[in-house]
């Protein structure tokens, strides 16, 4: 497979490595408290390295408009990034972003010509080639824009890859347009039906089994399938049909070809996904546009993602409950969408209109605003979020674990560090976890009560004791702790392996 070089690729890969892991800090809540959507405010390549512990493999789905790198300055987003600079920007996030992904999930990135090409090998790099489900194009104008040349732009693409095959698309419901294709000409009592093509694009050569003559029962005459393109269904299947009177041929019941019958409420469960999203379908800028303006009187973008392409790729993708990631969140449309579908989710946004945009705007969905998808999903309002910030690194200038940082956030990322598990439980006790036969500790801020310098940190004689009788384990033990006051010998006696903090601990 080949892959996309660059100036500074070598860089952009070691920097994945290399982003410090900081703390999230809560700032406020809103709507239900228990919700489990977040808003955070901060670089989403920070946001996401801290988020890694507690998510990893758990995002069903991901949806990002990043930058476009158009060459013009947009008030917001530095959008002119040199060629280079764009894709390094982009590498270390997508490798993130696919760790968040859980098996079955999707990332669906919205991009232009500018740099979709670029991304589309960098994507197949990091998500496996065979993993490259579409690109979808969508219709995001209805007309060219003013200032055409030689060709009227009106789409974007949107790349979809899977994390792996088990990955599952949902259907799409139909469109009146789609449902008005389906007539009933014969007076079927199976109702509406739309001819099919009997044929399919395989060779006699490559599907020998699907080249047989075929008799017309109105001329008795015996036809075969061009050899350069045979029957659609094998000839056990054609008897099928014939017998349940669901082929077609012609009005007058003389054509020369036949056509399969298929019948509207054989599809009424949807329709499949096509890679073209007219505006009908997904609706246009202007929609989003308009949408924002209703919200605020005015809009941080000037090309704001309406809400019905968001629910298009949420219907597609996703299931109610499902949690949903967006690391560009712009003017929280994302979010937004997935609150009112019912789906979980967590939205990064690193400029002030975090906070003057994203964050209201959840709020008026709480409230039950009647905007964008709300008459669509009969929306009523409720639920809630929270809301973080990007806070301070775990090691200060000194190498030393920062003081803001507390027993459960370290814990929660030494449980993922060790186990390469997404931290799941709440970590209110030493005892993090048994994983693979191996219990893990953890001795840190005072967490038996005891804030001595000698005290409750200290692995002695007496923390051990307490250790083995609240949490006895009959297996190896990691137990990280400021020291200890037990000698080699009596830590391979007891099983234990102990670590030091902040000496032992390392930051990935």
């Amino acid at each position: 497979m080949p892959f996309l070089d660059w100036v500074n690729k070598a860089q952009a890969q070691r920097d994945t490595a290399d982003v410090p892991y900081h703390l999230l800090e809560f700032q406020s809540a809103h709507g239900d408290p228990a919700a489990d959507n977040l808003l955070i405010q901060g670089d989403n390549l920070l946001a996401l390295k801290a988020l890694r512990p507690f998510y990893r493999g758990r995002v069903k789905c991901i949806y990002i408009d990043p930058p476009y790198n158009t060459q013009s300055a947009f008030e917001h987003y530095d959008d002119k990034l040199e060629h280079s600079q764009w894709l390094s920007m982009m590498w270390p996030r997508l490798v993130l972003l696919r760790e968040m992904l859980a098996d079955d999930g999707s990332i669906w990135v919205n991009i232009d010509d500018n740099e979709a090409h670029y991304l589309k090998v960098m994507m197949d790099e990091v998500f496996d080639r065979k993993n490259f489900l579409c690109g979808v194009a969508w219709e995001k104008r209805y007309s060219p824009p003013p200032d055409t040349k030689e060709f009227g732009y009106v789409h974007d693409l949107l790349l979809v890859y899977r994390k792996t095959p088990a990955f599952k698309r949902n259907l799409l419901p139909a469109t009146d347009d789609q449902t008005g294709r389906y007539k009933n000409p014969d007076h079927d009592r199976r109702g509406q039906w739309k001819a099919m093509d009997y044929t399919c694009r395989f060779t006699a050569d490559e599907r020998p089994n699907l080249f047989y003559p075929i008799r017309q029962p109105n001329t008795g005459e015996e036809i075969w399938p061009k050899r350069t393109r045979v029957w659609a269904m094998s000839q056990e299947v054609h008897l099928r049909n014939e017998a349940e009177g669901r082929i077609w041929w012609g009005g007058k019941g003389k054509n020369s070809v036949p056509a399969l019958k298929n019948f509207l409420s054989d599809v009424a469960q949807g329709m499949m996904p096509m890679s073209l999203w007219k505006h009908g379908l997904a609706g246009h800028n202007q929609d989003g546009k308009k949408e924002v303006l209703a919200l605020f009187g005015d809009t941080p973008f000037s090309t704001p993602k309406p809400e019905r392409l968001l629910s298009v790729v949420l219907q597609v993708a996703t299931n109610p409950g499902d949690l949903v990631l967006d690391s560009f969140l712009g003017s929280g449309t994302t979010a937004a969408v997935a609150h009112k579908m019912g789906r979980r989710y967590i939205g990064i946004e690193m400029g002030e209109h975090a906070r003057t945009h994203c964050l209201p705007r959840l709020e008026k969905v709480i409230d039950g605003e009647q905007g964008g998808i709300s008459k669509a999903v009969n929306w009523q309002g409720g639920g809630g979020f929270r809301f973080h910030t990007v806070g301070d690194p775990v090691f200060d200038a000194d190498g030393s674990i920062h003081p803001a940082v507390r027993f459960a956030a370290l814990a929660g990322y030494l449980w993922h560090f060790e186990t390469g598990e997404p931290a799941r439980q709440t970590f209110d006790s030493p005892l993090l976890g048994v994983h693979q036969g191996t219990a893990y500790y953890l001795l840190y801020n005072g967490i038996l009560g005891d804030r001595r310098p000698a005290g409750g940190n200290v692995l002695t004689a007496k923390v051990l004791a307490h250790l083995d009788a609240l949490f006895p384990h009959d297996g190896p033990r990691v137990i990280y702790g400021e020291t200890t006051w037990q000698g080699e010998a009596r830590l391979r006696e007891a099983g234990i392996v102990f670590k030091q903090i902040p000496y032992d601990i390392k930051v990935r």
